[in-house]
């Protein structure tokens, strides 16, 4: 007896934590997908290559919205995608982390996988400029059926709403976040109200979730019912934080939170939107207002507001995240990495990326003027990263999860069909502002694989003069210098190399501490890597060390703190008389093989311009010597 209770007991506080983890996901993970009701039906009706709304078509986008819905959320993210973690954490990153061989014979492989994801990663920072202007924009402009006499002050009230929300992102969200989803909670109960409100009004609407409806939106339409499709697809364009944000809250708290609440508030909020269209035709201007009652407008544009805002904050967290992975997973220079919560290790500020992100949004609303306009250049951007998440999800499957090959194609290849066809509808897109995310992608692209592939010169460099650590301090032996008290840690990227540093050292001031420590940091391709897990340590000989230390993609550095790990009786390395040299490198462009002579100029401006490694790795500033060096590319 006591057993069983002791069993029921433990069900009932899971229970009780995914009910709460739950409801906190419904403000982070869904905020994108959840403020679609905003704009995604009307776009059907009022975009450049919309159809008109009659009886007919309403039922076709209807039924395309349903199966939208059941075929890209609820079977490939939800199921599929899901399940492809990397140690708990999602994210396109994190999936090709996981994908990547680590074979040494496999670096093509390795290359094509990474600059997969380097390319997902590139376009979701145009989705999280996008995201913010448009949901932000779409429920300001309620007002303008509210009281049509604020419609010139749309625009300045949604750039206010903007900087502020930027503003507040250095003070963080912990102390908010758990109001967050109560809002969102409250804001899907109120999709699902408003569309029973109209579905009890026209019950034959309910027939759309018969998918020859919608064939036949599309074969009758043909290009015009075809390109309908570009308009959909913003219906499932949160697909993607959802499975970034995994590592936040879990699989199953999200599964319940889509399951219960969110998809059966979008769907009656769709369906209730059509129902309206049926009998009012002519509110396809804006159906989602349309249909509220006058009394309710008002507060309606407010819980959009608090709705929009929250959904924004998620994709700007999301960025955040990516930053700290591509930063971590050698993709980007070093940069400015506040943590704003001691409890919390996924909430963190990265200054650099937050203004890029504010001052985007505000040229996005001035540019585009309209979440009409806004919603041509959005979708082109995530409906790329959902085939590049398809195409790693079908390497994981083959690689990882040993499925056969006719399984991973019948799984994959009806995704990648769904995926294509809504990519193809998008990329007519591209003249009336698709071409906008496309241009952010690019420029986020080539910074990435600018940093990675500088990278890897620069240590092809620094490799051809090394020498190795074993005869370095052979030679060195023949002839030694002084000895002086102390440990000093040489940080150096190759562990079989000697550091310029120890050699310029030695060479300039013709000594040497009792103590010497070769630390290579590296970055594991899992999230997190225990404290107790990090150092590998080796003992050279003649008062030479060896230290190996790893983190994951998600981890923050703090070698001070890791070193903490290793037993005094090796090395005491919290002492204080230790000393960290850095080797800093002026770097120089020539026309040696290697880079475009334009791309080793832009590695050598980001390194110059990136986070000093005495901060990225905590490093006590008055125990730190760099010396410098020339390295010609």
């Amino acid at each position: 007896m006591s057993g069983d209770q002791t069993t029921a007991e433990k069900n009932e506080t899971q229970g009780s934590s995914w009910a709460k983890l739950s409801l906190v996901a419904l403000g982070v993970v869904y905020g994108d997908i959840g403020t679609s009701p905003l704009y995604a039906l009307r776009e059907c009706f009022r975009a450049d290559h919309a159809i008109a709304a009659s009886q007919d078509h309403v039922l076709g986008v209807l039924s395309l919205i349903f199966w939208a819905l059941a075929i890209v959320i609820s079977t490939k993210y939800l199921i599929f995608i899901l399940q492809a973690d990397n140690e708990g954490e999602g994210g396109i990153l994190a999936l090709a982390a996981l994908v990547s061989p680590s074979e040494s014979n496999s670096e093509y492989r390795r290359w094509a996988i990474f600059t997969l994801g380097l390319l997902g990663g590139s376009l979701l920072y145009a989705d999280g400029m996008i995201t913010p202007a448009i949901s932000v924009l779409s429920a300001i402009e309620g007002l303008e059926i509210a009281a049509p006499a604020l419609d010139s002050y749309v625009e300045p009230i949604t750039i206010a709403i903007l900087v502020g929300l930027f503003l507040f992102q250095s003070r963080g969200t912990a102390s908010v976040g758990t109001i967050f989803g109560p809002i969102m909670l409250i804001w899907f109960f109120t999709l699902a109200g408003l569309g029973i409100l109209h579905l009890v009004q026209a019950p034959q609407v309910l027939t759309a979730i018969n998918p020859i409806y919608g064939i036949r939106l599309l074969f009758e339409n043909q290009l015009t019912g075809f390109l309908v499709l570009g308009s959909v697809f913003l219906v499932v364009t949160g697909g993607e934080a959802l499975y970034a944000d995994m590592g936040h809250f879990g699989k199953q708290p999200i599964r319940i939170s889509w399951y219960w609440v969110v998809l059966p508030s979008l769907l009656l909020n769709y369906f209730g939107q059509g129902a309206f269209l049926l009998r009012h035709p002519e509110g396809f201007t804006n159906p989602f207002y349309l249909m509220a009652p006058g009394w309710a407008l008002y507060p309606l544009v407010v819980l959009a507001t608090l709705a929009t805002v929250i959904a924004s904050q998620a994709v700007i967290t999301g960025a955040f995240s990516l930053t700290l992975q591509a930063v971590q997973l050698g993709y980007s220079p070093r940069m400015t990495i506040r943590h704003t919560s001691a409890e919390q290790i996924g909430q963190i500020y990265i200054p650099l990326i937050n203004w890029v992100l504010m001052f985007a949004c505000i040229g996005l609303v001035l540019g585009f003027r309209s979440s009409d306009n806004l919603a041509a250049a959005y979708g082109v951007a995530v409906t790329i990263t959902m085939v590049i998440t398809t195409v790693l999800f079908f390497l994981l499957t083959r690689m990882r999860w040993n499925w056969s090959l006719p399984a991973a194609l019948t799984v994959s290849g009806i995704f990648l069909a769904v995926d294509l066809a809504f990519l193809a509808a998008n990329l007519f897109k591209i003249s009336n502002g698709g071409w906008f995310p496309l241009l952010v992608a690019a420029g986020a692209y080539t910074l990435m694989s600018t940093w990675m592939s500088g990278q890897r010169l620069l240590a092809r460099r620094i490799r051809e003069r090394a020498l190795s650590v074993e005869l370095y301090i052979a030679d060195l032996m023949n002839d030694p210098p002084v000895r002086v008290p102390g440990i000093a840690i040489f940080l150096t990227s190759n562990p079989i190399g000697t550091p310029p540093a120890l050699r310029h050292n030695v060479r300039h001031n013709k000594v040497l501490h009792e103590q010497v420590v070769f630390l290579t940091v590296s970055t594991a391709g899992v999230p997190h890597v225990r404290l107790a897990k990090r150092v590998e340590y080796e003992e050279i000989g003649e008062g030479f060390h060896r230290i190996m230390v790893s983190y994951g993609f998600m981890d923050t550095p703090n070698i001070p703190l890791t070193l903490a790990t290793l037993p005094s009786d090796k090395l005491n390395l919290q002492s204080e008389d230790v000393t960290y040299y850095l080797g800093t490198e002026r770097l120089l462009a020539t026309a040696r093989p290697g880079l475009a002579i334009w791309r080793e100029r832009l590695f050598a401006w980001m390194a110059r311009n990136s986070q000093p490694a005495t901060a990225y790795f905590s490093l006590p500033p008055d125990q730190v010597v760099e010396i410098g060096s020339q390295v010609e590319l």
